[in-house]
């Protein structure tokens, strides 16, 4: 049979490939994440009619004479340029602007995306629209260890924010620099334990006759503690400080200028226990909480993974992709960090696929598929001409 009927094959087999590759690019266009791909052909190999020969004393050398015997598919390689930036507006969408991969677990295995459509579910983790988890690390106390063991992201209404001893009372505003001594200004606070029991703190400021104030502090345990005050022009002239059951009073912003009463504790440092009322995502991935009591703590935060050579992930459906032998093995970080992307919160980075290129790809592989038709009827002309020379 005549080997261009095996080339024609050959070239419409592989421009088929072409045409699915080039069909499942157009079908994604709108897919979160999807990253194109291209194929690559190359030839078979070639028959030996004639051998080269070398140079002599008489006569030239030659080159050798081969007939092809028909074109494949070298590669299906994956192109894992940017995708646009869309605005969702939705706080657990993310999108990686730059290398990285978010890391899932989809049924205990490991796999990787760039689709950053996340959504919590029933149990407070953050999951792809296939169920998979975003891995990451859990933050202890407000502490994220982002050198440690990743693991699902949770971040539930049931989240506490532990309650903080108070330590440190601030005072601040003005004494009054014309009152009489023995004139009484009381102010009170609700400090902390560390159980979160709230309890008053007391403070009198007494006018002594010397033109300072005398301080005095009083707890519900019966703790107290006392200072005085001296004022220079109605500046302090000297430390301002005492300790009351533990909490330090700081003073040193008290001032004695006449005509104004405006002494207050305007601010202590421990709080009751709270829970988790809403969340944010900063561009290291990290998950801020805010809490019912006032503060605000990391709850988790997004593991990224990077490869040496990204291209050699194997798709594994879903818009994930999964370890392969020539991929490399995932190396975690945190968003920022050398050689990763910074998250962006309420975005998602759609398709690279252009859809410019992809028709035109369309145009040639029609075109190529159709002239490998042609080499299939031309030779198949060639051998009914031969049968025809038999009557």
């Amino acid at each position: 049979m005549l080997r261009s009927l095996y080339s024609g094959i050959s070239g419409l087999r592989s421009h088929q490939t072409m045409l699915d590759v080039t069909g499942n690019n157009i079908a994604n266009v709108n897919t979160a994440g999807f990253k194109s791909s291209s194929v690559q052909f190359e030839d078979t190999l070639s028959q030996l009619t004639k051998g080269a020969s070398a140079p002599g004393g008489a006569a030239g050398g030659s080159n050798p004479a081969q007939v092809g015997l028909g074109v494949q598919v070298a590669g299906i390689s994956t192109n894992f340029n940017q995708g646009s930036a869309q605005a969702t507006g939705k706080s657990t969408d993310m999108m990686i602007a730059g290398d990285g991969f978010f890391a899932v677990n989809a049924g205990g295995e490991q796999l990787y995306t760039r689709e950053g459509s996340f959504s919590l579910d029933a149990s407070g983790r953050l999951v792809t629209p296939s169920g998979a988890t975003l891995q990451g690390w859990s933050a202890a106390n407000g502490v994220v260890n982002a050198g440690g063991a990743t693991g699902d992201i949770t971040v539930s209404s049931t989240a506490l924010a532990p309650a903080r001893a108070t330590t440190t009372a601030t005072v601040s505003g003005n004494l009054p620099g014309e009152s009489a001594a023995g004139a009484t200004l009381n102010r009170q606070i609700s400090v902390y334990d560390a159980t979160g029991n709230a309890a008053p703190l007391n403070l009198a400021f007494t006018r002594n006759a010397g033109g300072g104030w005398d301080v005095s502090g009083t707890d519900a345990a019966g703790n107290t503690g006392t200072a005085t005050l001296a004022f220079n022009n109605g500046t302090l002239a000297g430390p301002a400080a005492l300790n009351v059951g533990g909490v330090n009073v700081d003073l040193s912003r008290v001032t004695g200028y006449t005509g104004m009463t405006s002494v207050t504790i305007d601010g202590q440092d421990g709080t009751a226990a709270g829970t988790l009322e809403s969340f944010s995502i900063g561009s290291d991935g990290t998950i801020m909480g805010s809490f019912s009591n006032g503060t605000k703590q990391p709850v988790g935060q997004v593991a990224l993974a990077k490869f040496t050579n990204p291209g050699g992930l194997e798709k594994a459906g879903n818009s994930g992709y999964r370890v392969s032998a020539n991929s490399g093995d995932a190396v975690l970080g945190a968003a920022g960090a050398a050689g990763f992307g910074d998250i962006s919160s309420g975005s998602l980075e759609m398709s690279n696929v252009d859809l410019s290129q992809e028709f035109t790809n369309l145009i040639v592989a029609q075109r190529g598929f159709q002239a490998n038709a042609r080499i299939i009827t031309t030779s198949d002309q060639v051998l009914q001409e031969l049968v025809d020379l038999k009557r």
